[in-house]
C-alpha cells in the first residue's frame, strides 16, 4: 500500500481497541490510526475527515455501535464499516449488516490474518461501489428517455384499466342478473314441487297409477331444474362476494351420515352399493356446516351420476390433528388426463355436445372449488377412463371465526 491507510476505530472497549491497532501496525506500514470511544466524538470526526475504513464496535460511551451506525447511514457517509461483535449472536451480526455494515469480525477472533483479509474484501467492495456509482449516474440519463416511454406506456395501461373496469362492472351486473333470475325461478319451483307432493299422498281421493306416473315425473323434473337453479344462484353469489362464511362447531360424522341419506335414493335407482368409512378419532370440528354439506353434496352426487354400475366410496379420516382429510371414490365412468385441469371452470363439462347423456350446467365442481378455497381446504383429483375417479379434499379441523 503507497498511501497511507486511514483507519478509525469506534469503540468502548480498550481491549478491542488496543487489539486492532497491535494487528494492523505490523502488516500497514503506512498506517494512520485514530481512536475514539463515544457517538459525540465520531461523528464530529467523520464529519470533517475521511477515512478508509472505520472499525465499529457494539458498545460506545454514549450510545451503541447500531445506532451509530444507522445515523451514520442516513448522514450520507460512505465509509466501508467493520463492526466487531460479540462471538456468537448471530442477531446482532445480521442486524449490524441489515443496517449497513460491510462486513464484521468476531471480537474474539481479533488477529493479522484476519483484519487482512478483511480489510482488502472492504475496499476491495467500495472500490467496486465507487465504479458502479458511476455506472448508475449512466444509466439515470438513459432512464429519463425511458421515462418519456413509460408516460406513453402508462396512458396505454389506463385505457387498458378503463376497459377491465368496465368487463368487470359488466361482469358484476350479469352476476347480479342471474342471481335475480335464479332466485324469482326458485318461488314457483318450490310451489310446483310442493303441489307435486300434495297430489302423491293420494288424499282424499286416491290417483290412478297414469296420474300418480304423470305427477311423480312432475315432481322429479321441478327438482331437477330447482338444483340448477340453486347451482346458478350460488355461483352468482360467489362471484359477487355475497356468500360468507359461518363459522361453527359441529359433529362431522353426523353430518356426512345425515347427507348420504338425503342421497340414498339416487343410488337406489341405480343399485349401487355405497361404503362410508369414518375414521375420527375426534369428529368434532369447527367450520362451514353448510358449506361443507353441500361440497359433500356435490361430489357425491357427481359419484352416483357417473357411476353406471359398481360402488361409490366414501372416507374420512384425519391427516393430522389439524386437517381432515374426505374422498368421495366411484368406479364410474372416469375423467381423462387432459380433462382434469378444466373440470373446476365453471359452465365447463367433459361432455359439452347437446346430445350429452349426462345433464347438469358444469357449475357443481366450480362450486365446490370456490368453496372450499373459502374454507381454506384443498381439493385433488386422480381419474383413469373407464375405471372411476377419487376427489379428494383437505379442510382445517379449526377454521378461525375471524375469517367469517
Amino acid at each position: 500500500m503507497e498511501q497511507a491507510l486511514k483507519i478509525l476505530i469506534i469503540d468502548n472497549d480498550k481491549t478491542n481497541r488496543l487489539a486492532i491497532q497491535r494487528s494492523l501496525k505490523p502488516i500497514v506500514p503506512l498506517l494512520e490510526l485514530t481512536e475514539v470511544n463515544s457517538r459525540k466524538k465520531a461523528i464530529s470526526l467523520l464529519k470533517q475527515k475521511s477515512f478508509n475504513c472505520v472499525f465499529l464496535g457494539y458498545l460506545l460511551s454514549d450510545a451503541d455501535g447500531l445506532t451509530l451506525l444507522k445515523e451514520l447511514q442516513n448522514m450520507g457517509i460512505q465509509t466501508p464499516f467493520i463492526v466487531l461483535t460479540p462471538s456468537k449472536n448471530q442477531e446482532i451480526t445480521q442486524e449490524f449488516i441489515k443496517s449497513g455494515a460491510w462486513d464484521y469480525i468476531l471480537e474474539s477472533m481479533i488477529s493479522p490474518d484476519t483484519l487482512l483479509k478483511t480489510l482488502k474484501n472492504s475496499l476491495r467492495i467500495y472500490k467496486a461501489e465507487k465504479a458502479l456509482t458511476l455506472s448508475n449516474q449512466k444509466l439515470r440519463k438513459n432512464n429519463e428517455i425511458l421515462k418519456q416511454k413509460n408516460k406513453e406506456l402508462k396512458q396505454q395501461q389506463e385505457q387498458i384499466n378503463l376497459k377491465n373496469l368496465q368487463l368487470q362492472e359488466a361482469s358484476r351486473r350479469q352476476s347480479q342478473f342471474l342471481a335475480t333470475i335464479s332466485h324469482e325461478l326458485r318461488t314457483p319451483m318450490n310451489a310446483i314441487m310442493g303441489f307435486s307432493q300434495l297430489l302423491l299422498r293420494q288424499y282424499p281421493d286416491p290417483l290412478t297409477p297414469q296420474q300418480v306416473d304423470i305427477v311423480q315425473r312432475i315432481f322429479n323434473n321441478s327438482q331437477n331444474l330447482l338444483s340448477l337453479i340453486n347451482e346458478v344462484l350460488d355461483l352468482s353469489k360467489l362471484n359477487t362476494d355475497q356468500m360468507d362464511l359461518k363459522v361453527e362447531e359441529f359433529d362431522l360424522g353426523v353430518l356426512l351420515q345425515f347427507t348420504i341419506e338425503e342421497l340414498s335414493s339416487l343410488r337406489s335407482h341405480k343399485n349401487l352399493s355405497l361404503e362410508v368409512d369414518i375414521d375420527l378419532k375426534n369428529p368434532l370440528i369447527i367450520n362451514d356446516k353448510n358449506f361443507l354439506r353441500r361440497i359433500i353434496i356435490n361430489l357425491l352426487s357427481n359419484a352416483i351420476k357417473f357411476t353406471p354400475a359398481g360402488s361409490v366410496k366414501v372416507k374420512v379420516w384425519e391427516i393430522d390433528a389439524e386437517t381432515i382429510a374426505i374422498s368421495v371414490e366411484d368406479t364410474g365412468v372416469g375423467i381423462a388426463e387432459e380433462d382434469l385441469e378444466t373440470i373446476f371452470t365453471p359452465f365447463q363439462q367433459v361432455d359439452q355436445t347437446l346430445t350429452r347423456q349426462h345433464s347438469g350446467t358444469g357449475l357443481g365442481l366450480a362450486i365446490v372449488d370456490s368453496l372450499i378455497k373459502m374454507m381454506q381446504g384443498e381439493i385433488h383429483v386422480s381419474s383413469e377412463l373407464g375405471k372411476g375417479s377419487v376427489f379428494r379434499v383437505e379442510i382445517p379441523r379449526c377454521l378461525s371465526s375471524n375469517l367469517s
